[in-house]
């Protein structure tokens, strides 16, 4: 599989070494030339490549057209943004992943088809809040392309949830309980299940709408 890493920073060095040590096909785009001469010394002269990772000719010489994976880890969103609409939309390059530092531009990006983003900001602040919110919500998997997530959270004994019936739930719209353990027990849910106290649940819930699930079964502080 080749992967092309565009921005040479701490992000890019060290994903570039996992996927080198993984025995991948990697190369690292880098437009300043002392950074691009530092990552060759470090990774190997064949994984570094100095250009500017946002213009088409840099793209085509570092082989665009037959890449399986780009991925923009600059620290600036606007040349992430450009190389990756310039990868969908010049190259039809399949998978598409951007690094996202401002949350905000997040919904610029899909504009543009780019599904895949990243935002450091964002996975930071919702490990914060799980630290400070009454009960346990921790994402498992993100599905969907990152737009779905599926997370287990402990009912507490002072959620709200305690005693009422999962059709008595007012969750976010889309969201639902897939399934409940119960002292170390699967259950399969149905309307009339009732939670109970350390019940853990695990649910289905679109990324936006996680503070809002997390306001459902967690108590406010």
């Amino acid at each position: 599989m080749y992967m092309i890493l565009i921005g040479g920073g701490n992000v890019g060095i060290q994903l570039a070494k996992r996927l080198i040590a993984r025995g991948e096909e990697v190369l690292v785009i880098e437009k300043d030339a002392g950074t691009a001469g530092k990552l060759a010394n470090l990774l190997g002269e064949e994984y570094v490549m100095h250009g500017d990772g946002c213009e088409v000719f840099t793209q085509r010489d570092a082989g665009f057209e037959r890449a399986d994976v780009i991925v923009a880890v600059t620290g600036e969103d606007e040349d992430n943004f450009v190389a990756c609409q310039l990868a969908k939309e010049v190259w039809k390059t399949e998978r598409i992943i951007a690094r996202v530092n401002d949350p905000s531009h997040e919904e610029t990006f899909r504009n543009i088809g780019i599904e895949e983003t990243v935002s450091a900001t964002g996975i930071i602040y919702n490990l914060i809040v799980q630290q400070i919110s009454g009960d346990d919500l921790v994402p498992v998997a993100a599905l969907h392309r990152g737009n779905v997530e599926i997370v287990e959270s402990v009912v507490s004994s002072r959620s709200p949830l305690v005693g009422k019936l999962v059709r008595e739930l007012k969750l976010p719209q889309g969201s639902f309980i897939a399934y409940v353990v119960r002292e170390g027990v699967g259950m399969q849910v149905a309307p009339d299940t009732r939670i109970e106290e350390d019940d853990m649940l695990v649910s289905i819930v679109a990324m936006k709408d996680a503070d809002a699930l997390r306001q459902a079964i967690c108590v406010k502080s």
